[in-house]
C-alpha cells in the first residue's frame, strides 16, 4: 500500500494503477460517493468500515473523508485501508478515497468544501453527518461520583457531571456548538443538495441526550447553556422533522436521524486517567448486564444504526437507535420525538441561512490549503 499526495488529492493503491488515477476517473465513471463528516472519530471510522460491508462486492466506492487536518485524514484512510485488507479483502480493488478539509465552525471553509465537492462530483449518494464537538471543561468529579452511587446506570446514561463552558462564539461569531453541531452541516447541505438530488441519502447522526429540556427557544445559539451540546443534538431532531418530508417531495433526498447509543468516544479521554477509564468501562459493561440496551460500547454497533439508514434499513419519520442486548448482540430500536418546535427551529435556521448566502456571496476561497 503506498500513500501519494498532490495539490488535488490523496491517492491510496495497493499496486493497482487505476486506483492511483482515481481523481480524473471519479467526474465521469459509476462510482458510488460517500461524504462521511468526522471520519477521524471512532463513530466515523466504524461508519466508514461498515458501510463498504454492506455496499455490494461489484460496485465501485468513493470514499470521502473529511476532517479539520489533514494529518487525521491520512491516519483514517491508512486505518480503513488496512481494515479493507484485513477483513473485507473484496473491495481492495474497489475503494478509492478522497478527503475534504472542513471545519464547521468556519463557515469560509464550510464554502470552500462545497466548492470542492461541486468541481469534483456530479453526484452524492451518501452523507453522514457526524458532527460532535462541545465545549468540556472538564468533569466535576464530586457530582460523578454521587450520581454513580445514587444510580450507576443513570450516571453512564444522562450524565450531568460532565462540564461545559457556556457562552463560547465561533470566528463567525455564531454560537461554537450550534455551529459546529448543528448551523454548519446544515448550512453545507443547502450549498450541495443539487448534488445530492434524486437518489442521495443523509444521516444526521443525534444523540440519546437529547430531550427537549437542554434547549430553550429563547437560546437557539446555544450561547446560555450549560448543556449546550445536548441542545444542539435536540436542534438536530427538531431540525429533521422539519425538513425531511421536504427534502425528498422537492429534490428526492432521503433523510433519516439516527443515534449511536453509548460508546467509547475519543473526545472525552484527557479527562480521564488509566483508573477512571476503566472504572467507565467497567460501569458501561454493568449498565449493560443490568439491561440497558444502549450501552453499545463498541464503535462498531454504535454505528449500526447510522449504516443501515444509508442503506434504507430505517424509517424517516422516527429516530433509530443502535442498540445491544447483554451479549452484545446488535439490533435497531426506532423511538418517538416529541416534535414540539420544529417550525421555529427550521425558521430560524433558513432565515439564518440566507443571511450566510449574502455575507458569502462574493468569498472567493483557495479550498486546498491544510
Amino acid at each position: 500500500m503506498n500513500l501519494s499526495e498532490n495539490n488535488n488529492s490523496i491517492h491510496f493503491s495497493f499496486g493497482t494503477p487505476s486506483l492511483a488515477t482515481h481523481l480524473a476517473m471519479s467526474l465521469l465513471k459509476d462510482s458510488t460517493v460517500a461524504v462521511i463528516t468526522g471520519t477521524s472519530s471512532n463513530l466515523g471510522f466504524n461508519i466508514a468500515v461498515r458501510l463498504l460491508e454492506g455496499l455490494p462486492d461489484n460496485k465501485e466506492i468513493t470514499l470521502v473523508v473529511t476532517s479539520r487536518t489533514l494529518p487525521k485524514v491520512k491516519e483514517v484512510i491508512s486505518d480503513i485501508k488496512k481494515y479493507i485488507v484485513e477483513k473485507i479483502p473484496t473491495k481492495v480493488n474497489k475503494v478509492e478515497f478522497d478527503y475534504l478539509l472542513v471545519d464547521f465552525t468556519d463557515m469560509v471553509s464550510i464554502l470552500s468544501a462545497y466548492y470542492e465537492l461541486n468541481k469534483r462530483y456530479k453526484h452524492i449518494d451518501y452523507l453522514f453527518i457526524n458532527a460532535a464537538q462541545g465545549v468540556y471543561g472538564g468533569i466535576d468529579w464530586t457530582g460523578a461520583v454521587l450520581e454513580v452511587l445514587q444510580s450507576p446506570i443513570e450516571a453512564v446514561t444522562n450524565p450531568t457531571y460532565k462540564l461545559q463552558k457556556v457562552g463560547v462564539e465561533s470566528g463567525d461569531k455564531l454560537g461554537l456548538v450550534f455551529q459546529a453541531n448543528v448551523f454548519g452541516p446544515y448550512y453545507f447541505i443547502h450549498r450541495i443538495k443539487h448534488l445530492l438530488k434524486n437518489g442521495g441519502k443523509i444521516v444526521w447522526i443525534s444523540s440519546l441526550m437529547s430531550s427537549p429540556k437542554y434547549l430553550s427557544f429563547n437560546d437557539l445559539q446555544l450561547l446560555r447553556s450549560p448543556a449546550s451540546y445536548e441542545g444542539s443534538k435536540r436542534l438536530v431532531d427538531l431540525m429533521h422533522f422539519g425538513t425531511y418530508n421536504k427534502l425528498e417531495r422537492e429534490y428526492g433526498i432521503k433523510q433519516y436521524l439516527v443515534h449511536p447509543g453509548i460508546f467509547t468516544s475519543f473526545s472525552f479521554f484527557q479527562y480521564l486517567n488509566v483508573f477512571t477509564y476503566y472504572g467507565m468501562l467497567f460501569l458501561f459493561y454493568l449498565a449493560r448486564f443490568l439491561g440497558s440496551p444502549y450501552h453499545n460500547i463498541s464503535g462498531y454497533i454504535a454505528a449500526n444504526a447510522p449504516v443501515a439508514a444509508a442503506l434504507g434499513q430505517t424509517k424517516q419519520n422516527c429516530k433509530t437507535a443502535s442498540a445491544c442486548t447483554r451479549s452484545g448482540k446488535e439490533y435497531l430500536l426506532e423511538e418517538e420525538i416529541d416534535s414540539t418546535g420544529l417550525d421555529d427551529v427550521v425558521l430560524y435556521l433558513d432565515t439564518l441561512t440566507k443571511e450566510w448566502d449574502e455575507k458569502l456571496k462574493d468569498q472567493i476561497v483557495n479550498t486546498r490549503q491544510p
